[in-house]
């Protein structure tokens, strides 16, 4: 994810297009300055005099670095007593054990002690020039409100809740409720259809369901009451269904169903908040598996939101009184963390944006130089840095970053460079040796626990076992490669299942890309391996042209060969190009690559779950190219 970091304007925005392991953004760096000013803490680390120094304390003294942190930045109803418990090799991750708190109290009820009428959340509706703000105050409320009501309906602590909302101040109001009374939330993306949102509330067990009569996005009514009735048929546990006005328009009411705001009405406005442990369950968050099946990541109390707040704080360099807006849909583990979370955690005031941005359209996972050019100068004024973010939803937040530094250093385009506090990555090969030296590629692994890390898959232990611990012992698997530069940058090279092996080279799909990406008539590409004869594998490219392209595909794919073989190696040259008008697509814009492996493997009746599928007739028109060129190659 790439992120423009303004300087001097407060204002720090984020677009993610996809769930992917990258991300842009906005905001300032560290200016210089008493270092105890830019982190308090650091009075107490010794030989801490600079940035690379605090970064040095937080992954060679582990316990001081966040056992100080924890202290200072949340708020305890009973103190930790050991800082963490954690063995990468067995599988277990504690942090600030003997700890109790109360999330939504660090995230309201502190700050409205301090500054009542300061300004929480700015609702940006979807109708043009529309937007709400909420107080602190009026938030704290809300929720206690609607955790008074979950209680009166029976959910009781521990229970998991899904919440099928577009951004809204209720929807936050539901997350931190859920939090306020120890309940579980699973926020589903209010895009996904019914099949997906029910395999969601099946596979956590839910037995309450939070929604709207009707969403709006992008100028658009979207039925969503209507797609939790058609999934809730399906899921015998659902006991209720809450259900918002965001709209006038009235919806079919069932037995299941709940009028949110009537009920809320009725309750008080003083909800105790419940006494939870650190390592108790905070939010599920699901996301694709490459099987298909999505996983119930585990996120934990403690470790989460101090890890979102502090990511929070130095990546953006957040201040008080800046207006902090990530356009992300909470559905997403970016909305969880740096639209509530972390920015309510710092007393902040965040954006919550319900709309969807239309330019310039998503062009894929990784942010390619082409889209940091653009976000660079066209969005920045080339004058705020970009940084390219990497981290997942299992990360819990930014765990790589230009940002923070010491003031000055560079930003080189389309790298996320520096690990974060209290991260370590390492670089490991096919054999689980670490490479040591720089101008190395490798599986980008994590060497040491840290607070915001998920904890397990949700009912499925022996999955996240095998999935993140299992290939690299003693190491966190991130499922992604890098490359280490010779100044010690990292730059992630795309997903390991998206690495292609031709003639015994490793090639990064997304290195692919963004070379073709630099052709002149190229709008997207995704490019997928297939098994070759003599090469082992090959390239396969699919092109998605720009607007008013005129170019036939046989000449496109001869210039795109002669670029990758200028750019890369000959060897690297793709086998097959195939044009389509759209390339299969996630709801909320994320590439679907299994799909395409299928198909260019000649696999077409195995796609698997499409449930979230946006435009199923991109599938079936790029299975036909794709016979149509096979049979075109066979001709010649």
């Amino acid at each position: 994810m790439a992120w423009l970091l303004p300087r001097a304007c407060c204002l720090k925005v984020f677009y993610q297009p996809s769930r992917g392991p990258f991300s842009s953004g906005i905001a300032r760096a560290w200016s210089g300055g008493p270092l105890t000013a830019y982190m308090p803490e650091a009075v107490a680390f010794a030989g801490s005099r600079d940035h690379p120094g605090l970064y040095t304390v937080s992954v060679e003294q582990v316990d001081e670095f966040w056992g100080a942190l924890g202290r200072n930045r949340l708020m305890w109803i009973n103190p930790f007593h050991s800082v963490k418990d954690c063995n990468l090799q067995q599988g277990w991750v504690s942090w600030f054990l003997g700890g109790q708190l109360n999330v939504a109290v660090n995230c309201l009820d502190r700050h409205v002690h301090t500054a009542p009428n300061k300004v929480a959340l700015i609702w940006e509706k979807d109708e043009p020039g529309k937007e709400v703000r909420v107080t602190y105050r009026e938030l704290l409320e809300l929720t206690s409100r609607l955790g008074n009501t979950l209680k009166r309906q029976g959910v009781k602590r521990g229970d998991r809740v899904t919440i099928y909302m577009p951004p809204c101040p209720l929807a936050v109001a539901s997350m931190l409720a859920c939090a306020r009374i120890g309940a579980i939330h699973t926020v589903v993306f209010a895009g996904f259809s019914s099949e997906a949102l029910a395999d969601r509330i099946r596979d956590a067990q839910s037995e309450t369901v939070i929604t709207v009569n009707q969403g709006l996005r992008g100028g658009k009514v979207i039925e969503l009451k209507q797609t939790v009735d058609q999934a809730v048929r399906v899921c015998p546990l659902v006991k209720r269904v809450l259900v918002s006005m965001r709209t006038e328009q009235k919806v079919p009411m069932s037995e299941l169903d709940v009028p949110l705001e009537e009920e809320m009405m009725k309750e008080d406005v003083c909800c105790e908040p419940a006494v939870m442990e650190s390592e108790d369950l905070l939010f599920l968050l699901y996301t694709s598996g490459s099987t298909g099946k999505p996983k119930g990541l585990v996120h934990s109390q403690a470790g989460y939101l101090l890890y979102a707040a502090i990511t929070h704080k130095y990546v953006f360099d957040y201040h008080d009184g800046d207006v902090f807006g990530c356009v992300a849909d909470i559905g997403w583990i970016t909305g969880h963390s740096y639209v509530v979370y972390g920015p309510l955690c710092n007393g902040g005031t965040t954006v919550l944006f319900e709309s969807t941005p239309v330019y310039p359209n998503p062009v894929g996972e990784p942010i390619n130089t082409e889209a940091w050019e653009w976000y660079f100068n066209v969005v920045g004024d080339a004058r705020c840095p970009v940084v390219d973010t990497w981290w997942q939803t299992e990360t819990g937040g930014i765990c790589i970053s230009p940002r923070p530094s010491s003031p000055g250093d560079e930003i080189l385009p389309g790298m996320a460079m520096r690990p974060f506090f209290g991260i370590s990555p390492a670089l490991l090969d096919d054999k689980g040796n670490i490479l040591t030296q720089n101008n190395v590629s490798g599986a980008l692994c994590i060497s040491q626990a840290w607070p915001g890390m998920a904890r397990t898959i949700y009912n499925d232990h022996k999955r996240f076992l095998e999935t993140y611990l299992m290939p690299y012992p003693g190491f966190f698997f991130t499922g992604d490669g890098a490359y280490r530069s010779s100044q010690g940058y990292y730059q992630l090279t795309g997903r390991l299942d998206d690495v292609i092996n031709v003639s015994g080279h490793r090639l990064g799909t997304a290195e692919l890309e963004d070379i073709v990406n630099q052709h002149r008539a190229v709008a997207e590409s995704a490019v997928i391996g297939f098994p070759h004869e003599i090469k082992g594998e090959g390239a396969y490219v699919f092109i998605v042209l720009k607007k008013g392209t005129d170019v036939s595909q046989e000449r496109l794919s001869n210039e795109l060969k002669e670029l990758v073989s200028k750019k890369i190696a000959k060897y690297a040259s793709p086998e097959y190009v195939q044009v389509t008008k759209r390339l299969p697509k996630t709801r909320s814009g994320k590439i679907m690559r299994r799909v395409l492996k299928k198909i260019v493997e000649d696999k077409a009746d195995e796609l698997g779950d499409l449930t979230t599928l946006d435009d199923h007739e991109a599938v079936e028109e790029i299975i036909e190219g794709h016979k149509r060129l096979l049979q075109e190659e066979q001709g010649q």
